[in-house]
């Protein structure tokens, strides 16, 4: 593996991600580990598996297990060996990492997994930290910082590349602003014959029962279904319902 891997960010650095605990089950009194950090490597080229193996084989308390050339391979590892650490690809043949972590996590509950990627996409990130991905870290990190990333990682902290922590600060910022901003806006609100025909909607009757039920034209009530769709900005029927019962503008009994 070439040394053109940059520096790594740790979860516990104040400006970007919360770091846990240190897990006291596999230390000693002094901090030190009493196992090795078993580590299962996964990645769908052989030569990066192997420099990654080279460079991990001259840590102490490191400890490689196994290998995996895609996520499939993975999980039947992952069960098998059950590792501490299982540094994985996001994008790989078969089975990516990122679709591979919830199974790992299934099988090898204990496993906490880092990706290693060239991947750089939000998408990626935000994914692969859903699934249960505990750090995420680009290969353009130096090789000394991958050890540090997995003992960082076992002992509980998270591991976020700096540009992808930042990406990450800043999507939370985003999701932070929309949220204060819906609460500034007010729902939509209904008529009362919108209210009736949307409760009617709720029940699972068509069309042309609304019609029947309310005296009103079939025309008419698809009028006011239209009009319901475009006031909540929704595409469907049962949206509009779900909307209603959510924002408790519909209540059914």
């Amino acid at each position: 593996m070439a040394d053109s891997f940059g520096p790594v960010h740790s979860a516990d650095d104040a400006d970007n991600t919360v770091g846990g605990a240190r897990s006291d089950a596999d230390t000693d009194r002094g901090g030190s580990r009493k196992e090795p950090i078993r580590v299962l490597v996964v990645d769908d080229h052989a030569l990066f598996r192997r420099g990654l193996e080279i460079v991990l084989a001259q840590e102490e308390d490191i400890q490689v297990i196994g290998e995996a050339g895609d996520g499939a391979e993975a999980v039947d590892k992952a069960a098998d060996l059950l590792p501490d650490i299982v540094l994985m690809d996001v994008r790989m043949p078969r089975r990516g990492g990122i679709e591979a972590c919830t199974s790992i996590k299934e099988v090898a509950p204990s496993a906490k997994i880092i990706m290693l990627t060239i991947s750089d996409e939000e998408a990626d990130l935000y994914d692969a930290i859903k699934a249960g991905a505990t750090g995420y870290l680009l290969k353009e990190i130096s090789t000394d910082e991958v050890a540090t990333a997995i003992r960082a990682v076992a002992d509980g902290q998270s591991q976020i590349s700096p540009s992808m922590a930042s990406k990450l600060l800043t999507e939370f910022k985003s999701m932070i602003q929309r949220t204060d901003e819906r609460r500034l806006v007010p729902a939509p609100r209904l008529t009362d014959r919108e209210l009736e025909v949307l409760k009617l909607v709720a029940t699972g009757m068509n069309n042309r029962d609304i019609a029947k039920e309310l005296f009103i034209s079939e025309n008419t009530v698809k009028n006011h279904v239209r009009n319901i769709l475009e006031k909540l900005q929704l595409h469907s029927r049962m949206e509009a319902v779900v909307y209603a019962m959510r924002e408790k503008i519909l209540e059914i009994r």
